[in-house]
């Protein structure tokens, strides 16, 4: 199967050349970026310079002819017409923007500025997390990859909501992330001189992935619940945390009891018996979970760990690779995760 990558030279791109490097039923033909047009990809990253990528050499636009699939690290709106171009040819794609997310159509130009223009389309896109989504991404040309906070914060919600133990309307999510969830763009704010020994909350009132974590437990569950989501800039350069509270009838043993069923299977799910530590998870395609009980408060915690490039962009974007073309779902992955070479 032959691969393109667009926009691979930003953090995305390259966690899935590094993925993809040990793929021997897909070869990577082509990779993008108008930044670095007509460079191989060894010089601008001389970390691949001993690989069989090395001599990739960067186009500024997709061709669209030239590959099976297609995953685009393309900001969101570049990304909403390209899938339907690539659709149209009869191309898979996994599209790692947010643009075919959410299903609710009115929530685009709120919180992403624009109209969705092709709403038969979205219908058909699947939400690209394994856990929930396996049998529905199996079957389909176009996945939505996941945005990193829904990642952990679904993952750490989903046994809860699905069997019904949520007590309320509002779940409390407190997160942490690496400032690599930002992207390779040059902001002041994350400069080295202005990041480091700093921290802290932005957007805490009305963050994009607000919509995109509520329509997903209601595509799951049939259920309205409300996000009040907090998220926070930590001085590291990739990993994730997520804390979620919510109210419960079920004591602290039941609700660990029920997070092992729910996942007892899952090859990139460890329930923990402490609060997981994102060095544990960084360059890997795993999420740590946490279960606790408020006795006090009767309110349940539950905190998981990713890191926001691997399980919560490119590694799970492989594993949706995996699926919809029929290797094993861990099939890569599973070394990568546990060899990681890190970058950055």
């Amino acid at each position: 199967m032959k691969i393109s990558i667009a926009g691979a030279s930003g953090y995305t791109g390259i966690e899935l050349l590094r993925g993809l490097l040990p793929y021997k039923e897909v070869e990577v033909v082509q990779i993008t970026s108008r930044q670095y047009e007509g460079k191989y990809l060894e010089d601008v990253f001389p970390h691949f310079s001993s690989t069989k990528y090395a001599e990739l050499k960067f186009d500024s636009e997709i061709d669209p002819e030239c590959a099976d699939l297609y995953f685009l690290c393309l900001p969101h709106q570049p990304s909403l017409h390209l899938v339907k171009e690539l659709i149209d040819k009869g191309k898979k794609v996994i599209d790692l923007s947010a643009a075919y997310r959410i299903k609710e159509l009115t929530r685009y130009p709120e919180f992403y500025g624009f109209e969705h223009s092709y709403p038969d389309l979205l219908e058909k896109a699947v939400y690209g997390l394994p856990e929930i989504f396996r049998d529905q991404i199996k079957e389909v040309s176009l996945v939505a990859n996941p945005g990193c906070y829904p990642t952990a914060t679904l993952l750490a919600l989903y046994p809860a909501v699905k069997e019904n133990v949520v007590s309320s309307e509002k779940v409390i999510v407190n997160a942490l992330s690496g400032i690599s969830g930002a992207g390779r763009s040059l902001k002041q704010q994350f400069h080295y001189p202005e990041a480091f020994g700093d921290a802290y909350a932005y957007n805490p009132v009305k963050h994009r992935h607000i919509p995109e974590m509520e329509d997903v437990v209601q595509r799951f569950s049939g259920k309205k619940i409300g996000i009040r989501f907090t998220p926070h800039i930590l001085p590291v350069s990739r990993g994730m945390i997520s804390t979620v509270v919510f109210e419960t009838s079920l004591n602290k043993s039941q609700l660990e009891e029920l997070y092992r069923l729910e996942y007892r299977y899952e090859p990139f799910i460890r329930i923990q018996s402490s609060p997981p530590h994102i060095k544990n998870v960084v360059g890997s395609n795993y999420c740590d979970i946490y279960v606790d009980y408020d006795e006090k408060n009767k309110l349940a915690v539950v905190i998981s760990a990713i890191d926001n490039l691997g399980k919560g962009a490119s590694l799970q974007a492989l594993q949706n690779l995996n699926l919809m073309t029929g290797l094993p779902e861990d099939k890569y992955i599973k070394e990568l995760s546990e060899n990681s070479i890190l970058f950055p």
